[in-house]
């Protein structure tokens, strides 16, 4: 089993913060991981400062995998204050990310 321990610190930093943290663990190989990556990114751009979103590859950070009991790619894990408040997997529109991550802030 193998972390990126950048990844484990950057996590691990977020999850400290008091700002919502939306991370979504994905796989490199799925197709419907590749299509969410726009998703993501312009997610990023439109919470800006108010939240924390972050992209955990599955398959180079196994530890996670199994501590978050990651069971399908993509899956979208919502944290506000440390623990875990949602919890989603495959593929979503902007708008639900969006409004998830925002009732939170």
């Amino acid at each position: 089993m193998t972390t990126d321990i950048n990844t484990d610190k950057q996590l691990d930093q977020y999850l400290a913060d008091t700002k919502p943290l939306l991370v979504e663990f994905f796989s490199s190989t799925k197709e419907c991981c590749h299509a969410m990556q726009h998703t993501i990114d312009e997610l990023s751009k439109r919470l800006g400062d108010k939240a924390h979103v972050m992209q955990i590859d599955g398959r180079a950070n196994e530890d996670l995998v199994d501590r978050f009991k990651i069971a399908t790619y993509p899956t979208y894990i919502l944290f506000k204050d440390g623990q875990e408040t949602w919890r989603d997997s495959g593929r979503k529109p902007i708008q639900e990310l969006e409004h998830m991550v925002r009732s939170f802030i």
